[in-house]
């Protein structure tokens, strides 16, 4: 494959696409979005009730005004947080791949304070190795794509905690997370990438993905920081692949499940005083 590898958005999801056959590949976060998660309409659901308990009188002042728009301001309160968490997600991921890449940090915005604390304390502790970060994982296989954060090497003790001296040396594939936890399905999103075909540069070099000791997870949150192991075995990934399946029966089988009709009832007779209606 040679050329930058682009993304588009359609129907909520993103692809990848491939630079000389134009063969679009669905994002890795996309596949895992067919999980299941009826907690979410709850969490929307209270986001809505908060905003309005917070915010009476101007929701008040606001119905009076416009009903419509007060209604719209306390539907969408729960997209307003997750923009806002999103914002501060891709920021902090700028931030660690600079100080991953040894870039010096000079002052930052006092809402990514913690997370440059954290993650320089992330850095002193288990002191990685850098070897990519930010490319793009590619399937042709199985028919997918993704960009990880990053492929780390750390020196781990027989205990799995870092030992610098004595330590042997594992491959990572790592994922940040910013989130107010750090939740099952990153096993899922991890697992396809480390079992993609090819790893692809930013300027549309590709080689195969390499092997790895395992991966882990560097969840990061103003409270503290903590690095554990996350599975991608076979059977975590195999998960992914239906999952992957049910993307493929979502996005494009179940509009060809029906036909043409067979029979239908009859046009409804329209009146003479209809007509001149």
């Amino acid at each position: 494959m040679a050329g930058a590898i682009r993304t588009i958005h359609r129907g909520g999801s993103r692809f990848y696409v491939d630079p000389q056959t134009a063969e679009k590949m669905p994002g890795v976060t996309s596949v895992v979005g067919m999980l299941p998660k009826p907690f979410l309409v709850h969490w929307a659901a209270r986001m809505t009730a908060e905003a309005a308990v917070g915010n009476l009188p101007a929701v008040a002042s606001i119905a009076e005004r416009d009903e419509t728009g007060a209604i719209d301001y306390l539907r969408n309160a729960h997209s307003r947080y997750t923009r806002l968490r999103a914002k501060v997600g891709s920021d902090a991921h700028d931030l660690f791949e600079r100080m991953i890449r040894g870039e010096f940090i000079g002052r930052v915005h006092p809402d990514l304070e913690p997370y440059r604390d954290g993650f320089a304390e992330f850095l002193e502790a288990v002191r990685p190795e850098l070897v990519r970060a930010e490319d793009v994982a590619w399937s042709s296989t199985h028919q997918y794509a993704g960009s990880f954060d990053a492929i780390i090497r750390v020196q781990l003790g027989e205990d799995g905690k870092p030992d610098h001296e004595n330590g042997t040396w594992h491959t990572l594939i790592v994922d940040w997370k910013t989130s107010k936890a750090a939740y099952p399905d990153v096993a899922l999103q991890m697992s396809a990438y480390a079992h993609a075909d090819l790893i692809i540069s930013p300027d549309g070099v590709s080689e195969p993905m390499p092997e790895f000791d395992g991966a882990a997870v560097l969840h990061i949150t103003p409270d503290g920081w903590v690095f554990k192991p996350v599975r991608i075995d076979r059977e975590v990934f195999d998960v992914f692949l239906v999952l992957r399946r049910v993307f493929q029966w979502d996005r494009e089988t179940s509009k060809t499940v029906f036909g043409r009709a067979i029979a239908q009832s009859a046009r409804r007779l329209i009146t003479g005083t209809q007509r001149r209606a």
